[in-house]
């Protein structure tokens, strides 16, 4: 769908983090005009993640249906991300490097290889490495490691990088002045600049008819006020459409979202980031200490990381402790140092803990909410928000501009209804 000059929708995200800013970026090329509605953007979830673009190695047992969701995404990031280079300078945080699945002992590899074996089943890609293999391509890990798989396909991204690069580009001159003049032929239909609104939204209504849009907290004119989005200090943002990308906070949000309630818990991290010595690592490592799961994440010199920072996490705590759990940060050393024993002398500079929005089921829920085509919820995206964002962007985007869907794209909103029967599965801790 391509918007006319005369009249641009007007949107109101509710929510920016990785999901609702990558969905604002995809409405804004889509001709809409953006209000993005948040207390701090990029500082909740997607803040503390590590980045991986993962959807083989980030299998787990009992996901059948989240991994065509998964391997959906990763395939749509690179499109995503070259268009976001052709709007901005900033870099996208974006880094081909591959992933090594490690096992530390004989148990773990055990372990390990009953979980290769069921993503080979699946066709993915990936191989065996022998010790040698393993010594020439990252000499700094700790010898005699039980075992160790090839997973080429799996990169990372820096999250903090996409977010600075994505809020650039949604801040842009892509029209006819400056830069931006250069840029007309690439972005054809693309909307204005964003409108920042920095407050929490705390209910979202259908629009009386008389609604004034001149009024609006946006500074948006809106020709057709469908709905009304109330913030915490009592001003309203009024809009044609309406995505809610809130994360954890749905359940906050009063008015339409009370008739679609939606099972959301909070899903804790702890994530380390430590600096040192450029190539301590070079590929991204998942591994099994002892039974439990650790992943390192190399940085490059774009990373807001800093050349030579690996990111340290794997800790998946739903005890309901909003803080650092002093434990989590212990195993997670102890095992990254079983793995890589020079990380003991690098400097550890910084300790994240977010809480994560998890379903039942691991999968997210993305749809329009019953009778209000107008109105997308995208939400519960747990661990896998940074992989699932470019696909979770493109789709509400169709939905809200009723695009006509393709048989995959159904079936994968199927996957992801608000209304689903949703069960457990057996495991959440990461492979």
């Amino acid at each position: 769908m391509t918007a006319s000059t005369d009249h641009r929708p007007h949107t109101a995200v509710i929510g920016a983090g990785v999901v609702g800013l990558l969905s604002a970026w995809q409405l804004r090329l889509a001709g809409h005009a953006v209000t993005v509605i948040a207390p701090d953007a990029g500082r909740d979830a997607s803040y503390a993640a590590a980045g991986m673009l993962a959807p083989v190695s980030e299998v787990q047992y009992g996901q059948d249906e989240l991994w065509p969701l998964m391997a959906a995404s990763r395939a749509e990031y690179p499109g995503f991300l070259a268009t976001l280079a052709r709007a901005v300078e900033t870099p996208t945080g974006y880094r081909e490097n591959g992933t090594i699945l490690l096992a530390a002992d004989r148990s773990d590899r055990d372990a390990v290889a009953d979980l290769v074996d069921v993503q080979q089943a699946h066709g993915m890609e990936v191989a065996p490495l022998s010790s040698r293999e393993l010594r020439s391509r990252e000499p700094s890990l700790a010898p005699g490691l039980a075992k160790a798989w090839d997973v080429p396909s799996d990169h990372q991204v820096d999250p903090r990088q996409l977010l600075r690069c994505t809020m650039a580009a949604l801040n842009a001159d892509l029209g006819t002045s400056g830069r931006g003049s250069a840029l007309a032929a690439d972005f054809p239909d693309v909307g204005p600049p964003v409108t920042w609104v920095q407050a929490r939204a705390v209910r979202v209504d259908a629009a009386p008819e008389s609604a004034d849009a001149d009024t609006s907290a946006s500074g948006v004119g809106t020709p057709a006020s469908a709905y009304t989005v109330t913030l915490e200090d009592g001003q309203t943002v009024t809009a044609e459409k309406v995505l809610i990308a809130p994360g954890l906070g749905y359940p906050e949000i009063a008015g339409l979202p009370e008739a679609a309630p939606l099972r959301l818990r909070p899903v804790y991290g702890d994530v380390l980031r430590l600096r040192g010595e450029p190539g301590t690592v070079q590929t991204t490592v998942r591994a099994k200490v002892r039974g439990r799961s650790v992943y390192l994440v190399p940085r490059g010199p774009e990373s807001t990381d800093g050349d030579g920072g690996v990111v340290v996490g794997a800790s998946s705590r739903e005890d309901g402790l909003a803080g650092t759990h002093a434990g989590s940060v212990q195993e997670l050393l102890d095992d990254a140092v079983a793995v890589l024993p020079g990380l003991k002398d690098m400097e550890l500079v910084e300790i994240t803990t977010r809480a994560r929005p998890g379903t039942p089921d691991d999968r997210p829920y993305l749809g329009a909410l019953a009778g209000h085509s107008g109105v997308v919820v995208s939400t519960g995206f747990s661990r896998h928000g940074i992989l699932l964002a470019p696909l979770a962007a493109r789709l509400s985007a169709a939905l809200l501009n009723s695009e006509k869907l393709g048989e995959r794209d159904a079936a994968m909103l199927e996957s992801m209804a608000l209304d689903r029967v949703e069960h457990s599965h057996l495991s959440r801790r990461s492979p």
